[in-house]
């Protein structure tokens, strides 16, 4: 007896069971008719947004891509005639810049001439200048032999 007091007054888990069996049979018959709900309303927007939503969004990115790319289009041929500007202009620059060079170049071997020639003109007016002298220091020379013997 004194074992069937003892679980009667301290060993709960038959009842518990018991509530718990009841718990879990009211907790699945409304979760279950709760997520049918929630997959019947996943159902409704995903036919929605397969039906309306998603034609309407395409049509939309088409047209959107479609003035995009035309705009990418014009703005890419303005580049390129940009490019082809600068490029024109880089070599007209180019050949203004070789132009310029060559003409110093030419310039600068005229200069070279002339200077050779300068050169060549106080070389020569020097060489006269130095034969000169020899010949009037060769002629004092003689001069001064003339009176050295006296």
């Amino acid at each position: 007896d004194v074992g069937e007091i003892y679980s009667r007054l301290l060993d709960h888990r038959p009842v518990i069971q018991g509530e718990i069996r009841y718990f879990i049979k009211e907790f699945e018959e409304k979760r279950g008719l709760r997520e049918l709900r929630v997959l019947e309303n996943l159902k409704n927007t995903i036919f929605e947004t397969n039906e309306r939503v998603l034609p309407k969004c395409e049509q939309a990115m088409h047209n959107n891509l479609n003035e995009v790319f035309k705009r990418l289009q014009a703005a890419n041929a303005t580049i390129q005639r940009l490019q082809d500007r600068e490029h024109e202009e880089r070599k007209l620059q180019a050949d203004k810049q070789l132009a310029r060079e060559e003409k110093y170049v030419a310039h600068w071997e005229e200069f070279m001439r002339e200077q050779q020639k300068k050169r060549a003109e106080v070389d020569e007016e020097h060489r006269k200048a130095v034969e000169r002298l020899k010949e009037q220091y060769s002629e004092m020379e003689k001069e001064l032999a003339k009176y050295g013997s006296f």
